[in-house]
């Protein structure tokens, strides 16, 4: 790990064509706020170590389609999709996480056909698997587990949603262990738990007044339904909690590499701050901060003072319009970058040891392989 000063102060500079060269590397996780290009950071990982040997997987979190177009893919969704046209050695593939379609494959292969029949058709369970908050979450953790047993790729990428929740899969273990453990959860599973005519007999009983007034305020129906899916779903529920914990253990394990993406802009860098603190809090092998869209001049040498400067003076002139409203470009941009430093310079400040790589500003959005390419090779050239 190298380091770069001119003009900044020395930063552990990202290697991340050593990151994904390691063989022992087998998972990257992208994480950051919206807008910052963490959908196309990844898939440019994933097209570099595919180029570059790798058998690799992108599944991405963030519902935007442009993972898809930008591999040359009509569509992506829960069954992994060979990208083609990719040069070398390596294969690479991608997929978008279809959270309801994760659930049903949870549940099919976890429970006899008849108990698994009943949990599907369940009208609670049809709602709980679409909407309910969390189970993007779960499903990620899933399907990450799912694509690491299944011994296929040898590096996966994964693109998590953004903002702050693309870290909630970090907490997906917890809070389903409190779902299930939970008082409700308990009550509507005592009478099978129990077993036969007297634990209903116990039920009415212990649980009476609680079961009238669900009934009153969700209905008999819905609160047999409720009964019947919370009954059908306990053994399931258990392997899941205990296949989501051993992902999140994999998480922290060597061979993970969590790289946070960024913009030079002051909520992006603050997003990234809240990130890299949030991993070292749960002791997640953070590899370093992507810094991407940064502005930079092939004129660096003339100041933003001196560009306004020369601009006024051929305005004063006059005949020279061309010449200055250059020159105003240029101050423009050279004010821009400054503000980007600054903020690049706050976060430094805060994360000294943090590795960095930054992407210059593109003059057009990334929509091809191609694109695609040069991004992995300007991540790759710092």
């Amino acid at each position: 790990m190298s380091e770069r000063s001119g003009g900044h102060r020395d930063v552990p500079v990202l290697d991340l064509d050593a990151i994904i060269d390691d063989p022992g590397t087998r998972i990257i996780v992208c994480c950051g706020s919206g807008g910052v290009g963490k959908t196309t950071t990844a898939a440019a990982l994933g097209l570099r170590a595919a180029e570059r040997g790798r058998a690799a997987v992108v599944l991405t979190v963030d519902p935007a389609r442009r993972l898809a177009q930008s591999m040359g893919l009509t569509e992506l969704d829960n069954v992994p999709r060979p990208v083609e046209d990719v040069t070398g050695d390596g294969t690479l593939h991608a997929m978008m996480l279809d959270m309801k379609r994760t659930f049903d494959e949870i549940i099919e292969a976890h429970a006899d056909p008849e108990r698994a029949r009943q949990i599907l058709t369940n009208p609670f369970y049809q709602s709980l698997s679409s909407s309910f908050s969390g189970t993007q979450e779960y499903m990620a953790m899933e399907k990450l587990g799912q694509l690491r047993r299944s011994g296929e790729w040898d590096l996966i990428i994964v693109d998590t949603p953004p903002s702050r929740s693309a870290l909630d899969f970090l907490d997906a273990p917890e809070r389903l262990g409190r779902f299930l453990d939970g008082r409700l959860i308990r009550v509507l599973t005592a009478p099978a738990k129990a077993g036969g005519r007297s634990a209903f007999k116990l039920f009415n009983a212990g649980f009476g007044l609680i079961a009238g007034a669900m009934t009153k305020l969700l209905g008999a129906q819905v609160l047999k339904d409720l009964q019947t899916f919370v009954s059908a779903l306990d053994a399931v529920f258990g392997g899941f909690r205990a296949r989501a914990e051993q992902t999140y253990r994999l998480l922290q394990a060597p061979g993970t590499a969590f790289v946070v993406v960024a913009a030079p802009e002051r909520d992006a860098m603050r997003e990234a701050s809240y990130f890299v603190e949030r991993l070292a809090e749960e002791r997640m092998p953070l590899a370093g901060v992507v810094i991407n869209r940064v502005h930079r001049s092939p004129a660096e040498g003339l100041s933003a003072a001196r560009s306004a400067a020369a601009a006024e003076e051929l305005e004063s002139r006059g005949g020279h319009d061309l010449a200055a409203a250059v020159l105003r470009l240029h101050t423009g941009r050279m004010q821009l970058a400054a503000r980007e430093h600054r903020e690049r310079e706050h976060f430094v400040t805060a994360h000294p040891t943090v590795p960095v790589a930054e992407v210059p500003a593109m003059w057009e959005d990334v929509h091809d392989l191609e694109g695609l390419r040069q991004i992995g090779k300007l991540l790759a050239t710092q």
